[in-house]
Order: structure tokens, then C-alpha cells, then sequence
């Protein structure tokens, strides 16, 4: 399995000028099996997604095109309104136009995105290519009850709008979310500034002894490559199988 990290900056609030960027962007990529976007790519990380959130597909609609295109799968979120409520919607689109989704457990309640969006109450894996992946968003990484491998998933992608000013956290729980649950970690983050925050991206690959397989370059556009390997993953997972030992818990309260 084949992905490619895109490490992007964002305009503010115009997904089709955020549209038009990437897809340039990923038109230059070598070929791969997936294509991993950052947080709210479409339109910058908006807490008050009034007039901002996508209500008409759009962003979704594109990510179809190149799938589809591209014959990969393309992941990443997106502000989306539906019924009246909002959602940080991480869309899954495989290249027969297949989408599954995840909207956002954990809200940024610092920022007050609790205030606004609606929180996910679902636990979602995608299996695509062979490849069991698990979807978070941005500060789903710091809690790591509720990505806990139950044997369920190979790879967890974050795709986040993660600040400067804590970028050393970012980096840390990436491989630490991989050393706990035996997993490959793709983790994508934005470059650029919007109204509140700057971003200096630290997107990387992490393999499942929390090695750095792939990264990009910090305060720059870029893109990275890695080939996710199951064999030597499962070989791993028999040789030391510490996911055997974990504690029994069940997760309530997820309304």
C-alpha cells in the first residue's frame, strides 16, 4: 500500500480556490494507492462555521473526480453542514466513488468549536486495498482510549489544523498513538496561517516501532511517500504481541 502525504497550505473560507491548489498539486504526485488531505481542507479551520461550512457537496463531489481520476483513494475533512447541524466530517473516497465518513469525536473545545459543530458518536475503520484504516481528526489524537486497537485496524490517519505553538506535542502523540497500538500513524497537518493560528505542517509516516518512515519539511508545501508493508506488521504483532495484554474496557457515554 502506497500513500502520499500533502502538506498544504489553505485560503481562507474558498473551496474552490483550495480545490483548484490541490488538485494540481496531486497531479504532480507519482501514482499511489491513497492521498491523504489535511483538516478542513476546503475552507481553513473555521470554529464558527456559519457561511463557511460546505452544504452543497462540493469539496466531496471533487474528492470523487480524483479518485476516481487518479484510481486511489483520497482522504481529508471537510466543514459540512447537513439538517441545520455542522460536522468536521472526515470523508474516505475510494475511486468507485465509495465514501464512508467520520465526523469528529473530540471538538476543540479550547477554541470553541463545541459551541457550533455537532461531535461524532462513531467509531469508523475503512478497509480499502487490504488495509484496515482507522479515521481521526486533530485532537482526537489526544485521547487515546478511543483509538485503542482492539484488533480492528493496521493504520490510523489524523488529519489536523495543528498550531506551531504546540507542534511538539503533535509530533510526540503521533508516535505514540503508533507504539501503543502496533499501527502505522499517517498524520497530516496544514502549513500557513488563518485568522487565529499559524501552522508549520510536521506531516509524517510512522511505522509501528514509532520510526519516522516518511516526513515533510515544516513551514513548507510538501509531500511525502511511504509503502505501508502488512507482512512485516503482522510479523511484528506475532513476535511481540503486546496488544494481547491490554486491558478490557468498553466505551460508553459516546451520545
Amino acid at each position: 500500500m502506497r500513500v502520499i502525504i500533502l502538506q498544504h497550505d489553505i485560503v481562507w473560507a474558498s473551496p474552490a480556490d483550495n480545490q483548484q491548489h490541490l488538485e494540481a498539486m496531486l497531479l504532480q504526485q507519482p501514482k499511489a494507492d491513497l492521498y491523504v488531505l489535511a483538516e478542513m481542507f476546503s475552507t481553513g479551520f473555521a470554529t464558527e462555521p456559519e457561511g463557511i461550512a460546505e452544504n452543497d457537496c462540493s469539496s466531496l463531489n471533487w474528492m470523487k473526480r480524483m479518485a476516481t481520476w487518479l484510481d486511489a483513494a483520497i482522504a481529508g475533512s471537510v466543514a459540512t453542514e447537513e439538517n441545520g447541524k455542522f460536522y468536521n466530517r472526515f470523508y474516505f473516497v475510494e475511486p468507485d466513488g465509495r465514501t464512508i465518513h467520520y465526523d469528529k469525536r473530540h471538538l476543540f473545545t479550547y477554541s470553541g468549536e463545541d459551541k457550533h459543530f455537532t461531535k461524532g458518536n462513531e467509531r469508523v475503520v475503512v478497509e480499502f486495498r487490504g488495509v484496515r484504516f482507522m479515521l481521526q481528526v486533530c485532537y482526537d489524537l489526544r485521547f487515546p482510549v478511543f483509538s485503542r486497537n482492539k484488533g480492528d485496524y493496521d493504520a490510523i490517519i489524523y488529519v489536523a489544523s495543528w498550531p506551531s505553538s504546540r507542534i511538539e506535542v503533535w509530533k510526540t502523540l503521533l508516535r505514540a498513538r503508533a507504539i501503543e497500538n502496533q499501527s502505522f500513524v499517517i498524520g497530516v497537518n496544514r502549513i500557513g496561517k488563518d485568522v487565529k493560528c499559524e501552522y508549520q505542517g510536521g506531516s509524517a509516516i510512522i511505522d509501528p516501532y514509532g520510526r519516522t518512515l516518511a516526513s515533510t519539511l515544516d513551514y513548507k508545501e510538501d509531500t511525502a511517500s511511504a509503502e505501508l508493508n502488512l507482512d512485516e506488521l503482522e510479523a511484528f504483532r506475532k513476535k511481540f504481541p503486546v496488544l494481547n495484554d491490554g486491558d478490557s474496557f468498553e466505551l460508553d457515554n459516546l451520545s
